[in-house]
């Protein structure tokens, strides 16, 4: 057992590196499969959307998505590893709910205000990942990597800003004018 303690602490930064590269791909395929998912997500949370400039948010990060895939199909290549993807059950759930609101809340004044909840959800949880991606990238070395992440990371920035926006201009209000709480 000595022996054992022993050899892991004096794990090379060799191994530690190999370690994090190995954390680094593992994360990369999580969100290439989140961002697969939120793909067939968004045409029918646009479709869903009740306020005109909702869904016109939605179809640009449909777009931007699209983009984000291509972007983390050219850090695979530069890792020299398969784009592929893992299950993320983050995102699964974080869409179940947008679905389950988008089903309770169908006609409803407050539908868009949920829809924007949803999205938002999305968004943190991807800037959370890039975030991260982008740190490890950096630290590995993988510079060009590092500058596509960051790419895609001020994107789901302005998006989640964009969502406030709406939410605050318009759509929170709405939700609340059936209630008799807005007066």
């Amino acid at each position: 057992m000595a022996q054992a303690m022993e050899k892991t602490r004096s794990s090379s930064a060799g191994d530690k590196d190999s370690d994090l590269q190995t954390l680094f791909y593992d994360t990369l395929k999580d969100i290439y499969f989140a961002e697969k998912h939120i793909l067939k997500a968004l045409p029918k949370m646009a479709k869903a959307a009740q306020a005109s400039e909702l869904t016109e948010a939605f179809e640009t990060h449909m777009e931007q998505t699209e983009g984000q895939v291509a972007r983390l199909e050219q850090v695979f290549d530069i890792i020299g590893k398969a784009a592929r993807g893992k299950t993320c059950d983050a995102i699964i759930g974080i869409l179940d709910e947008g679905k389950e609101v988008m089903d309770e809340y169908k006609g409803s004044d407050a539908l868009d205000a949920g829809l924007l909840a949803a999205a938002q959800a999305v968004e943190h949880y991807e800037i959370s990942r890039y975030g991260t991606l982008k740190a490890w990238a950096m630290k590995l070395g993988y510079n060009d990597a590092a500058k596509l992440l960051d790419e895609t990371l001020a994107e789901e920035k302005e998006t989640d800003v964009l969502l406030t926006k709406i939410a605050k201009s318009a759509v929170n209000d709405e939700g609340m004018t059936k209630t008799g709480k807005n007066k």
